[in-house]
């Protein structure tokens, strides 16, 4: 019975590895043609999630999208959004599995941004303006989203729409992020703020430390400078 079970483990393993290879997403795969841009080297895995609005999704080369992760733009299939891309992540990205990137409006991911899993982006928000109408029938807000090159998406994150989050930035698992943060920032916490950051001359440093650099280096011998 063993033998059997060891034979059928491996007949199922090899079925499963030629299923994931056929059924991902790339360049030469049917499934491409729909798309806006997709570019060379692109996979995007099996099992997809949700993937619709894909004529204003643009993908650039050499970018791998895990599994289950969800890729929209618009409310639904079949919606006409306009002459412009609404969702464009640039080359040589990763995009961790089990993500959701859902755009409305304009969700720009720079060149090599890496995520971890379950990381949450979209550009729609509900909004809560009228106190006696149930928050769901609201009619939500936009607001375009843009991650620098470079960039690091720590696990669990959630980027809100409005963020615009510099070059070479790290963004900690778990956490929440609105707002803009400069290039070579460390971003984390609920609301998420700028922990770390890296300037020439200090290197990385928390944000306060620029506040306690001396304007003027010491004179010699421990004497004020003079004032010019």
């Amino acid at each position: 019975m063993s033998f059997v079970k060891r034979a059928v483990g491996r007949m199922v393993h090899r079925w499963w590895a030629y299923v994931r290879e056929a059924a991902a997403v790339t360049p030469a795969a049917t499934g491409a043609y729909r798309f806006r841009s997709l570019g060379e080297g692109v996979c995007i895995s099996f099992p997809q999630g949700a993937i619709f609005g894909e004529q204003w999704i643009e993908i650039g080369p050499h970018t791998l999208v895990g599994e289950r992760v969800s890729i929209s733009a618009g409310m639904g299939p079949g919606v006409d959004l306009g002459p412009d891309s609404i969702v464009r992540i640039g080359g040589g990205c990763s995009i961790g599995r089990g993500s959701h990137i859902v755009g409305h409006q304009s969700i720009d991911i720079g060149d090599d941004v890496f995520t971890g899993p379950y990381v949450y982006i979209t550009d729609q928000n509900h909004v809560y303006d009228d106190p006696e109408t149930p928050i769901g029938r609201q009619w939500p807000r936009n607001r375009p989203v843009s991650i620098g090159s470079g960039s690091w998406i720590g696990t669990g994150a959630i980027i809100l729409p409005g963020t615009r989050i510099g070059r070479q930035s790290v963004v900690a698992g778990g956490a929440v992020v609105r707002g803009e943060f400069p290039d070579h920032s460390v971003i984390a916490g609920v609301p998420a703020k700028v922990v770390r950051r890296h300037s020439p001359g200090l290197g990385w440093h928390s944000p306060s430390a620029i506040a306690r650099t001396p304007l003027s280096p010491p004179h010699p011998a421990g004497r004020p400078a003079p004032l010019s």
